[in-house]
């Protein structure tokens, strides 16, 4: 008896052992969703047109690196789909094919195209766009304007591109903080205006 006892005790805890293993595979799935929704929650986009965003940039991406070649460096950003363009293409004939790349993509509303023809940015501007994107959405924290969720920032070669759905206000107060931020040399509106 003991040793069926003993059986029965093993196997209850191999099969709670898998499925420990299963629930805790799902825990960064749930994780990422609840990050995605919040990220929604805090976004005046709706929820579909969220996705919509994600969707058209996927594509343009897909599409470039398909047809641009390697010595094009492309950044596609979506917002409410209304498209930005950035980064650098050897030649101008390139900078238009992006654009028409992008309007093939059905839903896209319009195109801001703000490539440059010249050579691929490095690896270090790269990075310092990057920690420059990362100061000015700290600062949007840190001076609590307005929701910091509500501009999205773009950052290619020190100019900054601020994007989202915002009242005048908020885009005057994005645009200074952004403006007051070291290491960046211009500052692009590509916002719609809330009434």
């Amino acid at each position: 008896m003991k040793s069926s006892m003993t059986k029965k005790t093993a196997l209850k805890l191999i099969l709670s052992a898998a499925l420990i293993s299963q629930i805790t595979a799902c825990v960064p799935v749930v994780v990422g969703g609840a990050a995605a929704t919040g990220a929604m929650a805090a976004d005046r986009r709706t929820s579909g047109i969220y996705v919509e965003d994600e969707n058209i940039e996927l594509k343009a991406v897909k599409k470039m690196e398909t047809n641009l070649g390697e010595d094009a460096h492309v950044n596609v950003t979506s917002y409410n789909r209304n498209v930005l363009l950035t980064g650098e293409v050897p030649v101008a004939e390139s900078k238009s094919k992006a654009e028409s790349l992008v309007k093939e993509i059905t839903n896209t509303r319009s195109i801001t195209n703000e490539i440059t023809v010249g050579p691929k940015s490095t690896i270090g501007s790269r990075s310092n766009d990057s920690y420059i994107t990362s100061k000015i959405k700290t600062k949007f924290v840190t001076e609590n304007k307005f929701p910091a969720n509500y501009v999205k920032v773009v950052t290619e070669n020190g100019v900054v591109y601020l994007l989202g759905i915002v009242t005048n206000k908020e885009a005057d107060e994005a645009v200074e903080i952004a403006r007051n931020t070291d290491g960046v040399t211009k500052v692009v509106k590509v916002f719609e205006y809330m009434p």
